[in-house]
């Protein structure tokens, strides 16, 4: 048996359940049914069942979301972070305030913001990304924050020296520089209204840095947001 349909001119479709037989070796159809007001989805399930094959189930009644946080650009940020062992350099020993400084530096590159917004983003209750839950830092706020702060800066001289010590040797001269340039388009998440190097105001800024060893140019281009504004006297 088997369910087909039949053009019937200006009309819907006629729905027909079909058997084939053979008779005298020759094969021949019967229409065993009409199912002219059956709903789609029950010719469906009888199709299905027909073929041998399981009811097709909808996913939407199966699950309920509750909550879908982003986490693609947290897990390439804060991995990329830790294959460089920026932890480590912030301090060996793991800790709550390292994880606050570690999701800092992360949430600079992915959205900066104030520490107040950035407080309310690690939240689990107005969370905006995974990365609180990811670091265990959904119960902090921007006071915890400015203390982690506090606790990074006594530590400046030390990561510093880290630092000069993975990617230095002793009178090495090192050349960096920055600048910027205006950006025509709009739809470049880089450019961001900054301070403008070359005069032109008015349009968004792109932020470029270039690192230069004694070895040459091996240093990659970085781009990045542009710088805000200077602020006026």
């Amino acid at each position: 048996m088997y369910v087909t349909r039949v053009p019937n001119r200006g009309s819907p479709p006629a729905v027909l359940l079909r058997e084939s037989y053979r008779e005298h070796g020759k094969v021949k159809v019967r229409t065993l049914a009409n199912l002219p007001r059956w709903p789609e989805h029950k010719v469906d399930r009888l199709q299905r069942a027909l073929k041998g094959l399981p009811p097709k189930t909808d996913l939407a009644d199966v699950f309920e979301i509750g909550r879908s946080l982003p986490h693609g650009h947290v897990a390439a940020v804060l991995g990329t972070a830790r294959a460089l062992g920026v932890e480590e350099l912030i301090d060996p020993a793991s800790s709550r305030r390292r994880d606050l400084v570690t999701a800092m530096l992360v949430a600079q590159v992915i959205e900066p913001g104030s520490k107040l917004a950035f407080a309310r983003g690690l939240r689990a209750e107005t969370a905006t990304s995974t990365l609180g839950e990811v670091l265990g830092l959904s119960g902090c706020d921007e006071d915890d924050l400015y203390e982690a702060m506090d606790w990074v800066l006594e530590r400046q001289d030390t990561i510093e020296k880290a630092l000069a010590k993975r990617h230095l040797a002793d009178g090495t001269l090192v050349l960096y520089d920055v600048s910027s340039a205006a950006f025509e388009g709009r739809h470049c998440r880089l450019g961001k209204i900054g301070h403008a190097r070359d005069g032109v105001r008015g349009r968004l800024q792109i932020s470029t840095g270039c690192c230069v060893r004694p070895q040459g140019c091996r240093s990659r281009l970085r781009c990045s947001r542009a710088t805000p504004p200077i602020p006026r006297p």
